[in-house]
């Protein structure tokens, strides 16, 4: 089984801060059962409450790099992933910029939160990893964190390319080839470039070197939102050829023989998890 919860499909500042879209980044259950975050940024934690998902379900955590997108809420999952702190548990990966620091970014987890948790990895490209039995390669990015990475998930129904904030160029690109599915980072949609980020015709670029059978677009910016990111999808699949999509914030994929999309079922209640004291 590999499903992907889509905690958040909004990306940068300016939807961070008014959260247009929720900025809280991927849940990932594989192999029997483990639980694996990708960059919980703001908007993760509403949302996990909003589909009952118990924090100390987590078995492992990414953060690909040292921007608040990515990883206002890694804490707060480290202390559920550790039941309040109370149990060493669980592993934390991360690039340098977000365990250590350099320059003016980062470190962005405690000490006492490092302290915490059974065991941090810091990921450094084209390294192979091991999480939670899930195989996967760490990528490299050109973003303006440095030591941005992104990653392939050897699903055993295929590989799924998390490509993390990136600018386009054919070396970024040609690390994806053989994915399956390939979850791109379109920010701006058209050729609107902006620093350090994907526009909808980088994903063009991007798709026709990588030739997935599945393009999602996520780190959706406002301009993006605005001019109807569905429709720039719809727009990329008939220039490609590729199926393309652009998720909604808890959409849910399932990678099996076949891909399919759902929902989230979400609750209105008030929910106090099991585990809580």
């Amino acid at each position: 089984m590999f499903r992907m919860t889509f905690l958040g499909t909004g990306g940068g500042r300016h939807t961070a801060m008014y959260q247009t879209r929720s900025t809280g980044g991927i849940l990932i259950e594989h192999s029997g059962g483990k639980h694996l975050h990708i960059d919980p940024g703001p908007g993760a934690l509403t949302n996990m409450q909003r589909i009952h998902y118990d924090l100390s379900r987590t078995d492992s955590l990414i953060v690909s790099h040292a921007h608040p997108d990515h990883y206002s809420d890694a804490e707060t999952v480290i202390e559920g992933m550790t039941l309040g702190g109370w149990k060493k548990r669980g592993h934390l990966y991360g690039s340098p910029t977000v365990i250590n620091g350099e320059g003016l970014l980062g470190p962005c987890i405690s000490k006492y939160h490092l302290g915490i948790i059974n065991e941090v990895t810091v990921l450094e490209p084209g390294t192979d990893i091991i999480i939670d039995g899930l195989r996967t390669k760490v990528c490299r990015a050109d973003h303006s964190d440095p030591t941005t990475v992104g990653f392939r998930f050897d699903t055993g129904n295929g590989v799924v390319s998390y490509v993390s904030d990136t600018v386009y160029t054919e070396d970024i690109a040609r690390q994806h080839i053989g994915s399956r599915v390939l979850i791109l980072p379109v920010t701006t949609p058209d050729d609107l470039r902006i620093p350090y980020h994907l526009c909808t015709e980088d994903a063009e670029f991007f798709i026709d070197l990588v030739k997935p059978e599945l393009a999602i677009f996520i780190h959706l910016g406002v301009v993006m939102i605005k001019r109807d990111p569905v429709k720039q999808a719809l727009a990329t699949e008939k220039k490609t050829g590729v199926r393309t999509v652009s998720v909604r914030d808890l959409d849910v994929l399932d990678v099996g023989e076949t891909l399919s999309f759902s929902s989230a079922k979400t609750y209105d209640d008030e929910w106090i998890p099991d585990s809580s004291p």
